[in-house]
């Protein structure tokens, strides 16, 4: 179900996302060589509850993690596990921070040591492609703004924009209305209002964005074995123009 939201519901949302920001910014220094990515899940659920709000994802359809964890193929919903990053690896960080019903939504994507040209751009070029299709987020504009502003660039620099997965509205549910793909028509699509909360998350990849899903039914991997990044930001619309509800500190 579409809602809109009062600004007394975005600001609540703005403070569940501030949290969620911050511990992306501190996930910046602990992200390295020889971390096990269950390690990081650790952190991140301790440092939400540290703040009095839940881990919105544990639970959320049988998942049983606060984070989802994607290295480099995989597109997104990777499982936390044993497995240590290794100098070169592309990591997706994805998780969501409910502090009294109000939700919010962030992936990062992280470079674990020096990582190669071609990945150092395709990280560059994910959080270019999120951007500009957060500019489009405004009163009057169309879901397929968004989403022609993200693939016109993104295949521009030769990569591929993943179709399967998408952008959706948020709270006080962790997917609702509208959906918002990352590919489109411009001026096609729902019309964008004031009070809708969504988010905006690319994910771009090396080679086809065509996907396999694993054997767990739940971490999709590119099909060609191309890196794939995300960066997601949940969004509010306004008058005012689009609020970033989880940017983060430079």
């Amino acid at each position: 179900m579409l809602t809109l939201k009062s600004n007394r519901e975005i600001e609540q949302m703005t403070e569940s996302g501030r949290i969620l920001a911050s511990i992306h910014e501190q996930l910046r220094e602990r992200i390295k060589p020889g971390v096990r990515t269950r390690d990081i899940d650790k952190f991140v659920q301790q440092q939400i509850e540290s703040h009095g709000a839940v881990a919105a994802q544990i639970g959320y359809q049988g998942y049983e993690y606060a984070t989802c964890i994607s290295v480099n193929d995989e597109i997104c919903h990777g499982f936390p596990s044993n497995y240590r990053l290794k100098e070169g690896d592309v990591v997706k960080v994805d998780f969501c921070v409910d502090l009294n019903g109000a939700i919010s939504d962030s992936c990062w994507c992280y470079a674990v040591g020096e990582v190669s040209p071609e990945h150092q751009e395709l990280m560059e070029v994910t959080k270019e492609c999120l951007y500009r299709g957060i500019e489009q987020a405004v009163v009057g504009n169309r879901i397929g703004d968004i989403g022609h502003a993200i693939q016109e660039y993104a295949e521009s620099k030769g990569f591929g924009v993943v179709r399967d997965f998408i952008g959706h509205g948020i709270g006080p549910t962790i997917h609702e209305e509208p959906q918002v793909p990352h590919y489109g028509l411009a001026g096609k699509g729902l019309r964008l209002k004031e009070g809708m909360t969504i988010t905006i998350e690319p994910m771009i990849t090396t080679g086809t964005w065509k996907m396999k899903m694993d054997s767990n039914g739940w971490t999709a991997r590119t099909r060609d074995g191309g890196y794939c990044a995300q960066y997601e930001h949940s969004i509010a619309i306004t008058a005012d123009g689009p609020i970033i509800m989880t940017e983060q500190a430079d």
